[in-house]
């Protein structure tokens, strides 16, 4: 199985930890999302947008030890997209964003950088 994954589990962030059993395959954007700090970690929402992803091939084990991670208490849940690599999980913010920070990049990595001109 696969995941799309946006923020702290990206690489070289800090819950990259939980992704090394995982098999990276390759950097993704999807589409029709919109990306939010919750402060320490993102939310992606449906929205008229883009993400910036990466997607990794998964065992059920480490599927399980996310869920635990992302869906306790309804926060996220579990959406099934297409990507280059086949259909892969992605988890996606279930509470409102009203008063969030939209990373208009839609890449967590690029969270803290200004817009030109600002």
């Amino acid at each position: 199985m696969r995941i799309i994954v946006y923020g702290t589990l990206r690489r070289k962030q800090g819950n990259s930890h939980w992704m090394t059993n995982a098999q990276l395959l390759g950097e993704h954007q999807i589409e029709g999302f919109q990306l939010y700090s919750l402060g320490h970690y993102p939310g992606v929402v449906p929205g008229d947008g883009k993400v910036i992803c990466e997607v990794y091939r998964i065992d059920a084990s480490t599927l399980g030890e996310l869920d635990a991670l992302r869906t306790k208490g309804g926060e996220y849940k579990r959406q099934l997209l297409q990507t280059p690599y086949g259909s892969a999980w992605l988890y996606v913010y279930q509470r409102p964003v009203a008063g969030r920070q939209l990373i208009d990049s839609g890449d967590w990595l690029l969270r803290d950088e200004k817009p030109e001109g600002e």
